[in-house]
């Protein structure tokens, strides 16, 4: 930005004059004179006080490009108490022409540099910056009259004394009171506020007299009475930075106040003038070639008057209002710079008005960006370079001069330091992302991007435009540097053109160019891209990276165009580096070129022959001459000796591009080990550079396993057949042999091709050529197979010499051959007796079979596959190792050909039925028949020394590594369907306690032993096994295993007695077994049957064994059946009658009625009717129509009639009706409402129940598959009084 005015260019802050604060004069460090008293301390404080106000107010805000913030701080000057301003205009103000005079800088005023037609000049932004401020500081001190000391605390005031002293300080505050409405008076006529800051000592401030002498200084000096007066005492500097903040806030508005009024002053003359119409014409023949001073036009005002309202409104820090106006001064400018009858060109006047259009523009653009209008700012900055670029095509100065390149980097370099400036303070360059993936986009997003399909791809895949995305400053110095290169190069075309005095139009400015350092320039320009880039980019970037090594590319350049070659030596080798590992051959040629010049200047002989060497890869330029390279790098080896001549020089062309395309191709894609893979080594010229001159020696072919290569010497020949054969035989010789020689001519003609075949156990390495000349040894190692840029050669066998004919390899990989062991030929079987029985002990045979010709050592991994059975628990036992899923390193040892190895696999399965899978992998490796033999001689001698052993280690080791390496898999997969072998089937009767209940007062109820069997009674459980399964099964035996809990106990069963004749038994399938048992149930009143049942109380043991074919018995197995769980059906009243089952005619017998409440919490109100009709067969005597109590939760109620029966035969006992009438009752019990009554009869029937046929089945079935209990069904109970057998 130093090519512009800095005025121009400056941030705009309100401007505050201090005065009154003079730095006191210093006492030198040596002086001749004795030491004095030093000063009052009153005085020293003063002194600091003034010194730290002085950098409490400079450090406020200093001049500076970029500042956006928006704090109420001042530019601050510090001058003198007497201190005179500019004169507004050049008369003074009594003259009677005060009124029409104009400003010294006016264009109207003869005086002016701007006479007659200029718009702005610098000084007049230095006069508001400098000269005039907005507002006027003055600090001056308050008279103190000297203490009195008093002699004794006793004296009393002296009256005289303070007479004296209220005199002195009146007379020296009319004093200072002059000084300052003096002062006031000149500021009152600009307009700037005055303030004063008296300063006084911490004693004044207590003294009773100070507010009355500062309202007479304020009044006596004409000051306002709003921030016109303060008192200032000497206090520590974190008080002293606070005074001053709180100062330049109360004179921030009265700075402001000034400056719109300046505005609006300004206004006034734009629009006086914009009404106005010019005098002068537009453009005349007779004037364009005169030199007449011609006023200014009201274009040239509007830019003026707008201007100046900008640079105001920037005082005020109002951006928006400042962009306005600058923005329409601008516009005015391109208007006026479109009419050269305007702006002539090439004119004083025209370039004082192109570098304040600069200046604009730069002010136009950081305020876009202060606002973060980072776009804006860019547009503006494109399009201010493309209108000017256009005017100066027609000025003359277009892309063919350098003045037009140098204004273009001008502009370039100025953005790039506006945002230099701006990244160090609160400038953030935006990050030019591709848009997000669909994942984090909405739905609606989701289906409009995929509607567009490849369209929107397209787009995406274009990227950015740099000239419409704001980038890092770093790329506009590169911008600014490529321009500084096209002005050289014009600059430089024009000097040769006025060396060869050719015809041709200087330029004005071309003398003042031929001073400039323009690679200087360039350098610099470029070392600041270079150093920006690295900062703004990220390591992982290397799209940003390469532009990085390009622009240290350009700086090399310009170090070999400034004769500095060797700071083009260092930057060439490291971007060569990267260069080369990313295969960036179109920019390494020419860093190669150049990089070798260096080296011709610097004279370094082994560099240029190492550079020589590698442009030997890359393709020579159509320009240049095909046999250049080949003749400079004979030409070096041949007049030039090494330093050193025992040693090589060696040129590594790793990374870089290769001399020759070389590829290694294997016939066949694959060999077993021990057979030899025929290879071919196809190395071809390039067409584009010549070879045939270069003195290779020898090529040596470096093998992976071998420490010696294979050498192939060079023998000169007459054959120039473009593709020629080199049989290199079958590379078997060891390390410690010497390798063979061959010998061909390795001489290779622009796009010829050698090809060097044989076979080969092992890999080729690398090919290493050399050189040999004149003492110069020049080794250059290339990989096998690598290809030059560009190169289309595809892979190819040569199949005939006398007429070459090259055979195409289509497969992929065709420089490698995959070396493969032997099969292993393993026969694996299983047998073993399907289905598996759940429970039992399910044995698999695995036999291995060895079917090979070599000794195979066998190991067996087993892995059982997890089910998705529900309640199945698997596992797997071979010998001592049990696991629920794999089985690892199960050693069958070394098995012999033709010999079988059996391992037995037990499975064991429960809970539910299905499919086991069941993976079984078997791994083998070789091994050698001397390591055998060696260990059954081992085994048959005693050890005769320890030497030997240690001898044998690391063969043995080898052939264990070798063996390891040799190692093959076979993977079998074998499903196992299991099934039950027993299905079981539950029948249970439920019976009602008939036992009396107990009372409530019952001591025995308490008693832990005792079974409390109301809500309970007994459940006749029989239970039905079958033989499901297809084979037969033993049971050995049945028996039922107790586990009484307190809600049920096994009270006898079936299988309580011995029956040797049932067990053990043989059953088939379909053959059925039984067991019964009786269960005594009993139920708390909190226990909710329907929610949860009453488990069973043991569980059935049955033990059996599977009949294999062969008559054998297998395993024995224990299979477990629970018990069903016991869910009885409840009531809430039940009447139970109970009677004999047989009479005597004539002889009485009891029946007794037992009426129980179950509810837990309703009582019962119940009637019983002896229904008259059932009457006939007997006499009965007892209540035939009556009402029980009432009936608590809980309690029972007996009834007992005495019948004497008349008849003989079977004869239907009397009919018993039990009625509960508590849901006869209605809800309005308590009522007296008339009409209300209630029937006798009516209510809800109670069951009566025969206690000789109460048997409630249920029969519950379990799954086969599941060994669950499926479901429960009950059988309807047999209801009414049933039949007395009556015998004579």
């Amino acid at each position: 930005m130093n090519s512009y005015p800095p005025e121009l260019l400056a941030q705009l802050a309100p401007v505050m004059f201090v005065a009154g604060l003079d730095a006191p004069p210093t006492i030198p460090a040596s002086s001749s004179q004795p030491s004095v008293v030093p000063p009052a301390k009153s005085q020293d404080a003063f002194n600091v006080l003034t010194l730290r106000l002085r950098d409490a107010l400079l450090v406020q805000r200093k001049v500076a490009i970029w500042q956006p913030e928006k704090n109420k701080s001042f530019q601050v000057i510090l001058v003198d108490k007497e201190v005179k301003f500019p004169p507004r205009k050049l008369v003074p103000t009594d003259d009677p022409q005060y009124s029409a005079a104009h400003s010294p800088l006016s264009p109207l005023t003869p005086t002016s540099p701007l006479h007659p037609d200029g718009l702005i000049a610098p000084i007049w932004i230095r006069k508001h910056t400098s000269l005039v401020p907005s507002v006027f500081v003055l600090f001056l001190r308050i008279y103190e009259y000297p203490p009195h000391v008093s002699r004794t605390p006793l004296d009393f005031p002296d009256p005289d004394r303070e007479r004296d002293r209220e005199a002195e300080e009146r007379r020296r505050d009319q004093e200072l009171a002059a000084d300052v409405a003096q002062r006031k008076k000149i500021t009152n006529d600009r307009g700037i506020k005055l303030t004063v800051v008296l300063m006084a000592s911490r004693k004044m401030l207590d003294d009773p007299t100070l507010d009355a002498r500062l309202t007479f200084i304020r009044r006596q000096s004409g000051l306002d009475s709003r921030a016109a007066l303060f008192v200032l005492s000497p206090v520590s500097a974190a008080e002293l930075h606070e005074f001053v903040r709180s100062l330049q806030q109360a004179l921030y508005e009265p700075a402001l106040e000034y400056y719109t009024a300046h505005s609006k002053r300004v206004r006034r003359k734009r629009n006086r003038h914009s009404q106005s119409v010019s005098s002068y014409p537009n453009t005349t023949a007779g004037l364009t070639g005169l030199s007449i001073a011609r006023p200014l036009r009201p274009e040239g005002w509007t830019v003026r008057y707008e201007y100046k309202m900008a640079c105001f409104a920037e005082f005020r820090s109002e951006d928006e209002v400042a962009l306005k106006h600058y923005q329409d001064a601008y516009e005015m400018l391109i208007i006026m710079f479109g009419s050269t009858a305007i702006l002539p060109p090439r004119t004083k006047r025209w370039a004082e008005a192109k570098v304040l259009a600069d200046c604009i523009n730069i002010k136009i653009v950081k305020l876009y960006l202060y606002n973060n209008e980072h776009a804006l700012a860019l547009s503006h900055h494109n399009t201010h370079i493309r209108q000017f670029g256009d005017f100066s095509r027609g000025w003359g100065i277009g892309e063919e001069t350098f003045e037009f390149w140098s204004w273009i980097a001008r502009q370039h370099r100025v953005l790039a330091e506006l945002l230099e400036q701006g990244t160090k303070s609160t400038l953030v360059i935006p990050v030019h992302k591709p848009a997000a993936a669909n994942s984090n986009l909405s739905l609606s997003q989701q289906n409009l991007r995929a509607a567009s399909g490849v369209e929107y791809d397209t787009m995406r895949s274009l990227g950015v435009n740099p000239s419409h995305a704001l980038q890092h400053p770093g790329f506009y110095y590169y911008m600014a540097a490529r321009c500084t290169e096209m002005r050289r190069e014009r600059f430089l075309a024009a000097a040769e053109a006025e060396l060869s005095h050719k015809p041709i139009a200087m330029s004005p400015g071309f003398t003042n160019e031929k001073k400039v350092e323009h690679l200087t320039i360039i350098n610099e320009l470029y070392t600041k891209a270079y150093e920006l880039f690295k900062k703004h980019s990220p390591a992982s970037n290397q799209a940003q990276g390469r532009l990085t090594l390009w622009i240290a590319y350009r700086i090399a350049q310009t170090y070999y165009d400034s004769r500095k070659f060797d700071m083009a030596v260092r930057f060439f080798e490291r971007i060569a580096k990267t260069y080369r590992r990313e295969r960036w051959y179109s920019m390494l040629r020419p860093l190669l070129s150049t990089w070798y010049a260096c080296a011709q200047q610097l004279g370094d002989v082994e560099l240029s022959i190492k550079l020589l060497v590698e442009l030997l890869g890359h393709d020579v330029p159509e320009s240049d001459d095909a046999n250049s390279l080949e003749e400079d790098l004979v030409a070096v080896l041949k007049s030039t000796v090494p330093s050193s001549p025992d040693e090589t020089l060696l040129v590594d062309l790793v990374e870089a591009q290769p001399i020759f395309d070389s590829s290694v191709v294997f016939w066949s894609p694959e060999v077993k080990v021990g057979e030899r893979a025929a290879f071919q080594l196809i190395m071809t010229a390039p067409s584009t550079v010549s070879l045939a001159s270069i003195p290779f020696s020898r090529l040596a072919i470096h093998f992976a396993d071998k420490t010696s290569p294979l050498v192939v010497d060079h023998a000169a020949s007459e054959s120039e057949s473009t593709v020629r054969r080199v049989d290199l035989g079958h590379a078997t010789f060891s390390d410690t042999e010497e390798p063979p020689v061959v010998i061909a001519d390795l001489r290779w003609l622009p796009g010829s091709t050698m090809v060097f075949t044989g076979t080969i156990s092992s890999e080729i390495s690398s090919v290493v050529l050399t050189v040999e000349e004149n003492g110069w040894h020049v080794n250059i190692p290339s990989e096998p197979c690598s290809k030059r840029s560009g190169s289309g050669i595809a892979p190819r066998w040569l199949s005939s010499i006398d007429a070459p004919e090259f055979v195409p390899v289509k497969r992929t990989e065709y420089n490698s051959t995959l070396v493969k062991h032997r099969a292993h030929h393993l026969k694996v079987s299983f047998h073993h007796e399907t289905p598996a029985y759940l429970d039992e002990d399910y044995p698999i045979v695995i036999e291995i079979t060895n079917t090979d010709t070599r000794d195979l050592d066998v190991v067996v991994n087993i892995l059982l596959q997890p089910t998705e059975i529900d309640d199945a628990v698997n596992w797997i036992v071979v010998d001592d190792a049990r696991s629920s899923s794999l089985i690892k390193g199960v050693h069958l040892g070394a098995i012999s050909p033709g010999v079988s190895a059996v391992k037995t696999l037990h499975l064991f399965n429960t809970g539910a039925g299905g499919d086991r899978m069941i993976d079984v992998s078997v791994q083998s490796r070789t091994i050698s028949v001397e390591k055998n033999a060696a260990k059954d001689e081992g085994e048959d001698k005693d050890d005769d020394g320890e030497e030997e052993e240690d001898d044998d280690d690391d063969d043995d080791e080898e052939e264990e590594e070798t063996s390891a390496n040799d190692t093959m898999e076979h993977l079998k997969m074998l499903v196992v369907p299991a099934v039950n072998p027993l299905k079981v089937t539950h029948d249970v009767v439920y019976r009602r306690a008939l036992d009396p209940w107990s009372g409530l007062a019952d001591l025995q109820t308490f008693d832990e032993a005792f079974w409390d069997n109301r809500r309970g009674g007994e459940a006749l459980v029989t239970t039905t096994i079958a033989c499901a399964g297809p084979s037969s099964l033993n049971v050995q035996s049945l028996k039922l295993e107790r586990r009484d809990s307190k809600h049920a106990k096994v009270t006898d069963s079936s299988t309580d007695q011995h029956d040797d004749d049932m067990f053990p038994a043989e059953f088939i399938g379909g053959d059925e077994f039984c067991g019964n048992c009786r269960i005594s149930f009993a139920l708390d009143d909190e226990h909710d049957v329907p929610q949860a049942a009453v488990d069973g109380p043991g569980q059935y043991v049955v033990e059996w064994c599977r009949i294999l074919p062969n008559g054998e018995h297998g395993p024995m197995t224990t299979t477990y059946f629970p018990l069903p769980s016991l869910r009885p059906p409840l009531d809430d009243l039940v009447a139970l009658l109970d009677m004999p089952p047989k009479a005597s005619l004539h002889v009485p017998i009891s029946l007794t009625l037992t009426i129980r409440n179950y509810h837990p919490t309703r009582s019962a109100n119940v009637i019983v009717q002896l229904e008259p009709d059932s009457l006939d067969g007997f006499v009965v005597s007892g209540v035939r129509n009556g009402r029980v109590p009432v009936l608590l939760p809980g309690s029972e109620e007996k009834l007992i009639w005495k019948m004497t029966p008349i008849e003989c035969g079977y004869v239907e006992a009397p009919r018993i009706k039990v009625v509960d009438r508590r849901k006869a009752i209605p809800n309005t019990t308590g009522s007296n409402e008339p009409g209300v009554t209630i029937d006798p009869s009516a209510g809800d029937l109670v069951k009566v129940i025969d206690v000789r046929r109460d048997m409630r089945h249920a029969l519950v079935r379990t799954d086969s598959d599941t060994s669950s209990q499926d479901h429960t069904e009950f059988s309807e109970e047999h209801e009414g009084s049933g039949t007395i057998l009556v015998l004579p």
